[in-house]
């Protein structure tokens, strides 16, 4: 399934080409450069397809109910600055998520968006300027651009690789495996950028 049909190639091109001045930018050492975004994980696991036998399937339990919601922000050295929540996300959260980050910063930071609903709020673009003035500086993708955010790329390692089958079991597995998954980024779990 595919979204691009609708991107703005135009558009998309120039992001691309800004994010990759940014990440010159970062290399040099100018900046501090993170993508972000919300991810959610419940008890029906996230599986590929695979092949297996008849006689022998594996079967996994699925349950829907409780889940957990995470917030991120993550540098290409796999620095990650995260929360898990058993609600969702709403801009009042994401913000005090923000201000949080933006007190630990320690250079200009730039932090990367994609265009979901709470990133867009009044509430959201209210405090863009107050982060600006403590030189964090939020960046917008284009729409339907999902592969310029490189932390979707940690939400799909954590889904389909990291987690392993037994945290689906029950709730507090989920949680327990989906924090040790989260506080390891970066030291058993690396990402190569």
């Amino acid at each position: 399934l595919s979204l691009k049909s609708k991107r703005n190639i135009d558009l998309f091109d120039l992001k691309q080409q800004q994010i990759e001045s940014l990440k010159q930018l970062e290399d040099n050492g100018f900046i501090d450069l993170y993508f972000g975004d919300e991810s959610h994980f419940g008890l029906t696991p996230n599986v590929p397809y695979a092949w297996q036998t008849k006689e022998n399937p594996i079967l996994l339990p699925a349950a829907k109910g409780r889940f957990l919601n995470v917030v991120g922000l993550m540098n290409r050295k796999n620095k990650l600055f995260f929360e898990v929540l058993e609600s969702t996300f709403n801009s009042d959260k994401l913000i005090c998520f923000i201000d949080n980050f933006v007190a630990h910063t320690i250079k200009k930071t730039i932090v990367i968006l994609d265009n979901s609903p709470i990133h867009r709020s009044k509430k959201f673009k209210a405090k863009i300027q107050q982060w600006r003035e403590q030189d964090v500086y939020i960046f917008f993708l284009p729409p339907y651009s999902p592969e310029l955010n490189l932390i979707e790329i940690l939400w799909r390692r954590i889904k389909y690789q990291w987690l392993r089958f037994d945290a689906y079991l029950c709730f507090q597995n989920l949680k327990e495996r989906l924090l040790n998954v989260l506080q390891n980024v970066g030291i058993k779990y690396d990402i190569i950028f």
